[in-house]
């Protein structure tokens, strides 16, 4: 398998998924602007898409993907499809309590994420109704996780990677079709996440079907599989999670900021998983399977060229993301969001969110591709102990931020950005330490090149996009031409430098045995 191959087809159907995300977000901002409702929403969707993040596609994935790998390396097929019916009932029964307990508690998990809404009764209302619907959310995405996990282990990436286009979909059709038939307009986005896992997890079934493992109910709670895979879950929360549980205690200071706090975290946010989910899930994705397989294989040299490979890419693509992200914060804000509700305030304070954000995206990605390097070897211990410092780590640098220098909620995203800097710091600190990974030869020069092809982009993106305020008054058609033009001169100078300098598509090339 080419990895460089694999990563492109990943990359491209995540790409599709984003810019589909972006006109959905733009959508919902030209409807719903940035208030009250948008708020209330944000906060329904961000507790169900934290337990998908937490559990399905954080520890859930983490835990799953090495126990299947092995099974597939070292046992037969029918051992492998028994563990992925044990695996899939328990799961699904687990869920379905969750799901049915969060409907009935959704006032106390409200109050729990957003304090600060209990203080304006009909907002508070409004999130309960729009969480109850929402809610079952987590039941399907999660199993939509667990069939991502099995195609994964065997080479179709690109299904997966597509998958979360579905959710778009159903998140533009609602707004376009059916959002004055709700009452408040709101509630359509709600049904659009219910409509839109169920969407994701039927898409999933026929390609099951074609590798012979669609799941079949199985209860048996004394599978070996089951109970490592249980107990590689529970810590693998805090390794893999840190940056979602730290979003999750920023809500609840937002909550208590000036109204549209949220909102414009959420705007801001949703820039920064462009890049994260372009190349850093991409990367995680791909890199998970391989690295368990060489584990499994007991093939060191080869587990310490896979994390090199993507440490490599990781730099090469992310840094110039966060500083093309940190200079054109206002044209990119502009272009895809300043429509309708959506005023030159919300503009400005989501910038201000966005700038501290790309502060940390490097660091951000680098936890993709360095925490599987623990998990595929399933060595829980180490990451908890690193995601457990940087969550105390990153509140003391919210109270700093936002109570101590008074920086609201621009000191909420930078203390998030700092914290996923240190996370990514420990464990790469550990993994040499450990002596799991041996940086190959070049690294000094090969980031020294980086630096200056960077700087070369800075300065085009600088002087191309001009007096940020003249973004304020383009017109539709004129701002995405104008960012169009950036994106792919700042990008231009940047590979063109890379090359000039001797680096080359080539370089990058691997492959790996499926």
């Amino acid at each position: 398998m080419n990895l460089l191959k694999a990563l492109a087809a990943v990359g491209s159907m995540t790409f599709l998924s984003r810019i589909l995300g972006f006109v959905r977000d733009t959508l919902i901002a030209r409807v719903f602007g940035a208030g009250v409702y948008t708020d209330a929403f944000f906060i329904a969707f961000k507790i169900p898409n934290l337990l998908r993040r937490l559990f399905a596609e954080g520890a859930f994935s983490q835990a799953f993907v090495p126990v299947l790998a092995e099974y597939k390396n070292r046992r037969g097929h029918d051992e492998t499809h028994a563990l992925v019916n044990h695996v899939a009932t328990l799961l699904g029964l687990a869920l379905l309590v969750v799901m049915i307990i969060g409907v009935i508690a959704a006032p106390w998990v409200v109050y729990l994420s957003a304090p600060g809404f209990k203080s304006s009764p009909d907002k508070f209302q409004l999130t309960v109704d729009l969480l109850r619907i929402t809610f079952p959310y987590i039941f399907f995405i999660s199993l939509v996780s667990l069939a991502g996990g099995v195609l994964n282990t065997w080479s179709r990436f690109s299904v997966p990677a597509f998958t979360p286009v579905l959710l778009n979909l159903s998140f533009i059709v609602a707004a376009l079709f059916f959002a004055p038939y709700f009452d408040p307009p709101i509630m359509v986005l709600a049904w659009a996440v219910f409509f839109g896992g169920v969407a994701q997890l039927a898409f999933q079934v026929p390609f099951l079907l074609k590798v012979g493992l669609v799941p079949r109910f199985s209860l048996n709670l004394h599978d070996e599989g089951v109970w490592r895979i249980l107990k590689l879950m529970g810590p693998a929360v805090f390794g893999v999670s840190i940056a979602q549980l730290s979003l999750l205690i920023n809500t609840i200071f937002a909550s208590f900021l000036q109204t549209g706090s949220v909102s414009w975290l959420y705007y801001a946010d949703r820039l920064m998983e462009f890049p994260t989910g372009m190349l850093g899930v991409a990367l995680g994705t791909i890199l998970l399977p391989s690295l368990s397989k060489s584990y499994a294989d007991k093939t060191d040299g080869e587990y310490s060229q896979l994390l090199d490979w993507g440490l490599r890419l990781t730099f090469m693509l992310a840094l110039p993301s966060a500083v093309a992200l940190a200079v054109l914060g206002v044209p990119l804000i502009a272009a895809l969001f300043r429509y309708g509700e959506f005023n030159a305030t919300d503009l400005f304070m989501t910038r201000q969110a966005l700038v501290a954000y790309s502060v940390g995206l490097l660091g951000l990605i680098l936890i993709k591709v360095l925490a599987p390097g623990f998990y595929a070897r399933q060595n829980i211990k180490t990451p908890v102990k690193i995601a457990i410092f940087t969550l105390l780590a990153t509140q003391v640098m919210n109270l700093v931020f936002v109570f101590g220098l008074n920086l609201a909620h621009a000191g909420l995203a930078l203390a998030i950005s700092l914290g996923a800097c240190l996370n990514a710091g420990l464990l790469y600190y550990y993994l040499r330490h450990d002596g799991i990974f041996q940086p190959q030869p070049g690294w000094i020069l090969f980031l020294l090149k980086l630096l200056v092809a960077v700087s070369a982009m800075g300065a085009v993106l600088w002087f191309g996009m001009g007096v940020e305020s003249n973004w304020l008054h383009y017109g539709f058609v004129e701002k995405i031409l104008r960012i169009m033009m950036l994106v792919a001169g700042g990008a231009g100078t940047y590979f063109l430098a890379l090359w000039l300098q001797g680096i080359r598509l080539r370089d990058f090339m691997r492959r790996t045995k499926a």
